[in-house]
This record gives structure tokens, sequence and C-alpha cells, in this order.
């Protein structure tokens, strides 16, 4: 099991925005825009054409750990131990995505990935989340406040849409919302004032700088 978390918090490690600015348009997209290595940061200073890959493996980054890794575990599905398994490899991808090892312990803020751990581990509660997110940013253009709000309905639907009766998703799903807010609250502070962007795109790909 400690491979295990060890290969999860590697996976989410893989800074995926950094690598692609950097192979395929020379930029350390760390140095750019909001200086976040994440997928909106992408869109907003690569474009779609490298948001879009970008976004995708962040979420698998979350996902095939968590859906792949406790089959070779030896643990039974279904029992505490299993799911206890589950979210803790949930966890270390996310970890792994907001401190890569591979890129200086400077990462994302973890929407993707988590958004593919949600998948693995409850789609119903994951389709939820993701709509809730799209209506919110259609609306208001805010990826950050769409985000908060997408992650404040994640406990809420485990709890009281889908009354899931183990307690350890329940406090795992009030762990990830937390620390959402916990990596959003410079953002919390510019929307409160504000002064957050909405979500743009870069008009070139080649030449964002």
């Amino acid at each position: 099991m400690v491979v295990s978390v060890v290969l999860a918090y590697l996976a989410g490690s893989i800074p995926t925005a950094v690598w692609w600015g950097k192979r395929f348009h020379g930029v350390d997209i760390r140095e750019h825009g909001s200086m976040n290595a994440g997928a909106t940061n992408t869109f907003r200073v690569l474009g779609v054409r490298a948001g879009v890959p970008v976004l995708l493996i962040d979420m698998l980054k979350g996902f095939v750990p968590v859906r792949v890794l406790p089959a070779f575990s030896g643990l039974e599905p279904g029992t505490d131990e299993w799911i206890a398994l589950r979210l803790v490899l949930a966890l270390c991808t996310v970890l792994g995505h907001l401190y890569p090892v591979f890129a200086g312990f400077r990462g994302g803020k973890g929407i993707a990935t988590s958004f593919g751990g949600v998948v693995a581990l409850h789609p119903g509660v994951a389709l939820i989340c993701f709509i809730v997110f799209g209506l919110v940013l259609w609306t208001a253009r805010f990826v950050s406040l769409a985000s908060l709000i997408a992650a404040l309905c994640f406990p809420l639907a485990v709890i009281f849409v889908y009354r899931e009766d183990s307690i350890l998703l329940q406090y795992f799903s009030v762990a990830l919302c937390l620390l959402v807010f916990y990596t959003h609250r410079q953002n919390i502070g510019r929307l409160r004032r504000g002064e957050e962007n909405r979500l743009t795109l870069a008009s070139r790909n080649d030449d964002q700088r």
C-alpha cells in the first residue's frame, strides 16, 4: 500500500502545464498570467489548444491512480480498508499536483485533479459538481468562484443527496472542500474586493508571453 501511495503522489506530481508550456511553447507557465501551474492559467496564456490537453491530463492524474492502484492492494473491494485506500490515493494525487516533486513543489490549485479523483470515487457526485461548476462558470465567468461552489457541493452531495453511509467518504469530502478553499484563499480575497479576473482565452497559441 505504501508503494501505491507513493505512485499516486508521483502521478499527481506530473506538472502537465509546466511541461506542456516549455515543450510546445517555450514558456514556463508559472511566469505568466496568474503564475499558476494549472489548466486555467494555461487556457488564459496559451489558449485552448494547450489548455484542453493539460486539463484532460490533470484529470487523468486524479482518476487513474484511484481507479487502478487498489486492484493491486490485495484488499477486498467495498471494505473500509479498500475505501480508505482509495481516499488516501485521491488525496495524494491532489497533494502531488499542489506540491509536485518534479517542479520544485510549485504546482496548481488541484481542481482538475480533484475532479478526476471524485469521478473515480463517485461518478454521480462528480456529475453534480460538474453541472454546478459549468452553470456558475457560464453565468459568472469566474473559474475560481465556480471551483469554490462546486467544491462546496461535493460534501453536500455526498451527505444529503446520495446519503452515503461511509463516514470515511463524508470526512474526505469535507476535507477536500476545505483544501480547495485553502488553495483559493487569494482568489477569495480578490473576489471580495472585486478584483478577480473573469475567464478569458489567449487569442494566439504560439507566442503568448
